[in-house]
């Protein structure tokens, strides 16, 4: 086995430990979490959970492996990618998820995201994963309500164009037989933008008023 091997092998390890030592960490902490019954879009509390890692991680190869803090923080994303893809993620989802997480990692004044710092400074047994939910939970754009009437507002959004479309292409077919083929696709599609753009601004600014209101709370 030549020097690359060994390395490659140690590497390995390294990984592997720090995947078995942040696993342990997160379900401590979403036992925790389980009582506090957290209200947040799906989408957030998936990224929050994951910069948490990423400080946990940190922490373990600066102070286990003694790594400098900026490659420790390197191997911190490139050992959460690992695990994504032990846990069964394809490696393109897991790659842009990673992309997206460093992104995320970073606040426009250069400061390190909240979930990264608590999870660096994290010890066994505490609660700093509920530490960073709680700084969210009157946050009106993260809520799992807002998330679902979003969700459901797409739906509507979507199925009454569709509806509205057919609907359109029907009377025009029915009682306008002489209309080509492009003429009934044309009236379908315009009902259905006639339908779709007013009820998606009149759903942007009922989301607007509830992110105002949450502000002002």
């Amino acid at each position: 086995m030549d020097n690359n091997q060994i390395n490659q092998a140690k590497s390995g390890d390294e990984i592997d430990n720090c995947i078995q030592y942040t696993k342990a960490i997160l379900n401590e902490q979403l036992d925790q979490i389980k009582s506090k019954k957290y209200d947040f879009a799906p989408e957030f509390k998936y990224m929050t959970i994951q910069l948490y890692l990423v400080g946990v991680m940190r922490q373990f190869y600066e102070k286990q492996q003694q790594l400098a803090p900026e490659i420790a923080l390197e191997k911190a994303f490139e050992t959460l990618h690992a695990m994504m893809i032990k846990d069964g993620a394809k490696t393109k989802l897991a790659e842009k998820q990673i992309t997206f997480i460093k992104e995320m990692s970073k606040l426009k004044d250069g400061d390190e995201a909240l979930a990264i710092h608590i999870g660096y400074e994290s010890k066994p047994d505490d609660e700093s994963l509920s530490e960073v939910f709680d700084h969210y939970v009157n946050e009106p754009r993260v809520s799992g309500a807002l998330w679902r009437s979003y969700d459901r507002g797409k739906k509507i959004i979507l199925l009454g164009g569709l509806l509205v479309g057919m609907a359109a292409v029907w009377f025009v077919t029915i009682f306008m037989p002489e209309s080509s083929e492009l003429a009934i696709l044309a009236t379908g599609l315009v009902a259905a933008c006639l339908f779709i753009l007013p009820t998606f601004l009149i759903g942007l600014l009922i989301y607007r008023n509830k992110i105002k209101q949450g502000k002002r709370s």
